[in-house]
């Protein structure tokens, strides 16, 4: 009976070391800097369901003619819990492949987080600031679990939002996220802030937007950065004469009066649309909110010169960061390839969607952790995070603070003030 006992003991033993050793998507690397590791908290996820009603409904408008309909939104919660389990995991379910693409038909995957669904909602004396975010086209609300789960153990309620027609499930016409990204974060920062279940612990004077792609394209928008005309004539173009899109353009009242002073810091993962003329200069100084960029160096979708870095450097009435990683193109937010993508005879691209060429996406993940984690807990937790903000701009030329020896090679960090 001694033996058996014994023997159980050491498959418990064997198993929970297994579970703690398993690598899942935004677990730190022996060589991930400081502030990547999560934070106290347990991990607890809901999935939510919001409908905008009575919005434009560009995909079936005609002739300048708008059609309207009730837009559903699905929105992943991830906030601190209550869980007993020390080691809790989740899977969550995924597509790769694109909707309506019959060169890339859906493929569902699943992969794990450290979450616990539907945990009760940890009490506090301190509130939770609130961090919406926007994934790229096309994406899904799972596209970041690596920094959701990540800020969540830290003290923030997470809300990433499923774009309707922007999704790996169901992807439409480029015009319908065009006009809905901004559109969309506005909503669900409103909705998520009316909970009942989380008024008692968010803070909701004190918001986050993340967005990657077109969600930085959005969520810049958001931050008071209006469209340019351009975009209003070439959206009109694409869509028989809507106007639709007019109400998110630089001077436009409606525009003007839609900013949201709740929303205290901006993270811009390679924002899509400057190289398009999706700003000019005066949309560009309407950025009212402090905002984080990153970047690839040689970003071959949003462009680095004329996109992102351009955008850094006109956004001159606000104060700014730019990471950039050096030789890194367009996947600089995205969770690590699935072992799913490895498979033979796949489209090269849906192992692409996610992998850099020149960097590993896990390394990048505890990077942005990081970066991230600095940034916001400074705007939104008025915590003295400036020794690992304010760095020499080339990584190579001392070890940044919170790296460790050797490890911050290849980066770059610039930082503007507003009137800079």
């Amino acid at each position: 009976m001694k033996k058996t006992y014994l023997s159980l003991i050491a498959v418990l033993i064997a198993f929970s070391v297994q579970a703690q050793s398993e690598f899942i998507y935004g677990d730190a690397l022996p060589d991930a800097p400081e502030l990547a590791k999560r934070g106290p908290h347990k991990v607890g996820v809901k999935t939510l369901d919001f409908v905008h009603k009575n919005q434009v409904d560009i995909i079936n408008s005609k002739d300048g003619v708008d059609a309207f309909y009730d837009r559903d939104l699905k929105v992943e919660m991830w906030y601190p819990a209550d869980v007993a389990d020390e080691n809790p995991v989740i899977l969550y379910d995924e597509v790769m492949g694109t909707a309506n693409d019959e060169k890339r038909p859906l493929i569902p995957f699943r992969f794990k987080g450290r979450s616990s669904r539907d945990a009760k909602l940890k009490s506090s004396s301190s509130k939770y600031p609130l961090i919406v975010v926007s994934h790229g086209y096309v994406g899904s609300r799972f596209l970041m679990t690596y920094l959701t789960e990540n800020l969540a153990s830290k003290g923030y309620i997470v809300a990433a939002i499923d774009h309707k027609e922007s999704t790996f499930r169901d992807a439409n016409a480029f015009h319908s996220t065009l006009l809905n990204r901004a559109q969309d974060i506005h909503f669900v920062v409103n909705e998520m802030t009316k909970l009942p279940f989380t008024s008692k612990v968010m803070d909701s004077e004190n918001i986050g937007i993340i967005g990657y792609s077109m969600g930085g394209y959005g969520s810049l928008n958001v931050a008071g950065a209006g469209y340019s005309q351009g975009l209003a004539k070439f959206f009109g173009s694409m869509t028989g004469g809507s106007k639709a899109i007019d109400v998110l353009t630089t001077g436009n009242e409606k525009y003007e009066a839609a900013f949201d002073s709740r929303i205290k810091a901006v993270v811009a993962f390679a924002p899509w649309g400057m190289a398009r003329g999706i700003w000019d200069a005066e949309g560009l100084k309407g950025l009212k909110i402090p905002t984080f960029f990153v970047a690839g160096s040689q970003d071959d979708v949003s462009g680095y010169e004329k996109g992102i870095k351009a955008i850094y450097e006109g956004a001159t009435n606000v104060e700014r960061y730019m990471l950039t990683y050096d030789n890194a193109r367009h996947n600089v937010a995205p969770n690590p390839p699935p072992a799913e993508s490895l498979a033979e005879g796949l489209p090269f691209d849906e192992y692409y969607r996610y992998a850099e060429p020149a960097w590993d996406e896990r390394r990048i993940n505890n990077i942005n952790q990081h970066f991230v984690t600095a940034f916001l807990d400074t705007k939104l937790k008025q915590k003295d995070y400036a020794k690992y903000l304010d760095l020499k701009p080339n990584s190579n030329d001392a070890t940044w603070e919170g790296f460790k020896a050797r490890s911050s090679t290849g980066l770059e960090l610039l930082h503007a003030e507003a009137g800079e």
